[in-house]
């Protein structure tokens, strides 16, 4: 048995507080959670947290990095920097701290290396996976906390009902991240052509036609000099979901930064919609709620890692700029692959930052 008192672990704690830490250590202590572990849980604010740690990542052998590199016979480099490519902190090369998964994830690193993939490509696919996936965690995490905490819980309470949790979701979160993969994965090569150009070059998807929309919400830095944060944030999540919401196939939601969204559609008419129903859908959130104004610009960019890069990009970027809250600007390439299906109004010409020639403007709105 351990003196946790003695060993100062109870430190200022007194009455049920006392007793449910108390609890929790033994608990752990039972389960064969190192004393050290335990004093660096507590040092560290996080001994409530610690049975879901040990939940998630398993409680099986430990390896070092280097023993991780030999037995998945991927390079210790490589591993590291796949690593920090997923944003995953890795430890000092001999510290016993990796689990189970951390070797698998190795071996299929070097299963991709094995079946011709190119390093370069492989760290790409990592960054976006990361970033994708640090968003969806953070997601989860802020629901689940939310949810499951309650006024007066002890540290043996919160921690045995996050476990809880812990245990009961991942199962179902899991298949659900595996399906959107499968799903969007499918819908993107549908929409795929592989062209006579493509065979002679051996390159597929090296630019690609699309219309991009990006959409701001006007006045959002001043907004956050008026609100609180907290506040603030919740007006980015809901233009996130309202861009969510009118992205639907072929037009896809790239991403959301702060106070602007960018989506993109092989099919002009598809975006030129999508754009007009966000415009409609800040306006009906009410007066409290910031204008929102888009701009759109068609050619052909370069397709990389889940984004896009090239001129219809940066021109859609700087249309939206120019734009008059609650519109939508078009130039003439966007105007002319959708000529029918909207009413559009001459907006003059005007010079826009990194473009030489001076750029024709239209406003577009529903056909009457």
């Amino acid at each position: 048995m351990i003196d946790f008192d003695a060993e100062g672990l109870l430190d200022g704690l007194d009455g049920e507080t006392r007793a449910g830490r108390l609890d929790l250590l033994e608990q752990l202590a039972g389960e064969g959670v190192p004393l050290e572990e335990l004093r660096e849980a507590v040092a560290a604010g996080r001994l409530t947290l610690l049975p879901v740690e040990r939940g998630i990542a398993g409680d099986g052998a430990r390896y070092s990095p280097r023993e991780i590199a030999t037995l998945s016979g991927a390079n210790l480099e490589l591993l590291q920097r796949a690593s920090a490519a997923l944003g995953i902190p890795y430890p000092n090369p001999d510290e016993r701290v990796l689990h189970e998964a951390d070797l698998d994830a190795a071996k299929r690193v070097k299963a991709f290396l094995d079946a011709g993939l190119p390093e370069d490509g492989i760290l790409q696919v990592a960054r976006t996976i990361g970033m994708s996936t640090a968003r969806i965690a953070e997601a989860n995490r802020e629901l689940i906390v939310r949810t499951l905490m309650q006024p007066g819980d002890s540290e043996r309470d919160l921690a045995l009902r996050f476990s809880g949790a812990a245990e009961q979701m991942l199962p179902i979160f899991e298949p659900m991240l595996l399906y959107a993969q499968r799903s969007h994965l499918l819908e993107q090569i549908r929409r795929d052509v592989i062209g006579t150009a493509d065979l002679a070059s051996g390159e597929i998807g090296t630019t690609t036609e699309v219309s991009v929309c990006f959409a701001d919400l006007v006045g959002f830095t001043k907004l956050g000099e008026e609100i609180a944060p907290e506040e603030l944030g919740l007006v980015a999540t809901r233009l996130e979901e309202m861009a969510s919401a009118v992205a639907e196939p072929p037009v896809r939601l790239v991403k959301t930064i702060g106070d602007a969204a960018m989506l993109v559609s092989p099919e002009a008419e598809a975006m030129t919609g999508a754009a007009l129903r966000l415009i409609d859908a800040s306006e009906e959130e009410g007066e409290q709620f910031p204008q929102l104004r888009a701009g759109l610009a068609r050619g052909h960019a370069v397709a990389q890692t889940g984004d896009y890069y090239g001129r219809p990009v940066n021109l859609a970027s700087r249309i939206t700029g120019i734009a008059k809250p609650g519109s939508v600007l078009v130039e003439q390439a966007a105007k002319s692959a959708a000529p029918d299906a909207f009413d559009y109004s001459y907006a003059g010409e005007r010079r826009l930052k990194g473009f030489e020639a001076r750029t024709k403007l239209y406003r577009v709105r529903r056909a009457s």
